[in-house]
């Protein structure tokens, strides 16, 4: 009969009550932002869309980091296929407030994406490799994400305390899945 008074086998990394005490620590972050004020309408609203096309540029590029390791490595659809949608979601989400009225939101996701898709990033033949690579920089992105809620306008910085908690997630699950 086993055993179960010895405690499970330590994982290196995050555990899950840390990832989840990060993306509070995050979303948190957000909610005191948006109780600053700011240097005017017109400011925050230029201030807001700058945010959001650095931010729907950053998960088109994102976007493009999954194509390329997917078109390198298709027999990782199934894990990675459900992440990237997430991220193309993101970039759309981000697109939609930055829209001009003369523009379709869905028409400014596309736009946003074009950069990735002409400087296709050099994916390694070593799948693992690839997927390490792909959660480095969602770990990066999101890192960058958390550091600019302090300067995001309230709703924007709910929006990217939002999507900077899902790719830390999303690093986390890709370093995760190589267990």
């Amino acid at each position: 009969m086993p055993s179960y008074l010895t405690a499970p086998p330590h994982r290196p990394g995050p555990g899950r009550r840390s990832l989840l005490a990060g993306a509070a620590g995050v979303a948190s972050a957000a909610l005191l932002t948006g109780c600053t004020a700011g240097s005017g309408a017109d400011g925050r609203a230029s201030a807001a869309r700058r945010l959001r096309a650095r931010a729907a540029e950053d998960s088109a590029e994102l976007v493009g980091r999954y194509d390329a390791v997917l078109a390198a490595h298709p027999s990782l659809a199934g894990r990675l296929g459900p992440l990237r949608a997430e991220v193309k979601r993101h970039a759309e989400a981000f697109a939609e407030g930055r829209a001009p009225a003369s523009a379709s939101p869905s028409a400014s996701g596309r736009g946003a994406a074009a950069p990735s898709a002409s400087a296709s990033p050099s994916v390694p033949s070593d799948p693992k490799k690839a997927v390490t690579g792909l959660a480095k920089a969602e770990r990066e992105l999101a890192d960058r994400r958390g550091a600019a809620l302090v300067e995001a306008p309230p709703a924007e910085a709910r929006l990217l305390a939002s999507v900077a908690a899902a790719g830390a997630a999303h690093a986390y699950l890709l370093t995760e899945g190589d267990k």
